[in-house]
């Protein structure tokens, strides 16, 4: 099992740049992919981006395409997203997730562990 702990949000205005991390303990870090989701108000949860296990592989959803860059660092054991140009409809709460198999997840269904979230808020 993988322990996650999520940092990094906050408020920001429209335009500017966060960076989530997820520090991961527990289960070996460099043996599975990882994810982002998010959820806003009265809406489900949503896949926003992934990663492969060695950090090579990512996938991304349409909507933060060449805005969002995920990244792996299996030293430090964490989990990077760098949020840029960040939009009013960016605002959610940001969980950082492990599969219960080893790819990434992009389904809710595919997620063993989910984090605690971290709350960003997009101001216009």
């Amino acid at each position: 099992q993988v322990q996650l702990l999520e940092s990094g949000g906050g408020l920001v205005q429209a335009g500017g740049s966060l960076r989530l991390s997820c520090a991961a303990s527990g289960r070996s870090f460099s043996s599975v992919a990882m994810g982002w989701f998010r959820q806003a108000p009265g809406k489900e949860r949503e896949f926003v981006a992934g990663v492969g296990r060695f950090g090579i592989t990512t996938d991304y959803t349409d909507s933060v395409k060449g805005r969002f860059t995920i990244s792996k660092d299996n030293a430090q054991n964490t989990v990077y997203l760098q949020m840029n140009s960040l939009r009013p409809e960016d605002t959610a709460v940001y969980f950082c997730a492990a599969p219960k198999g080893f790819t990434i997840p992009r389904r809710v269904s595919e997620v063993g562990t989910w984090g605690q979230g971290t709350q960003v808020t997009v101001s216009s």
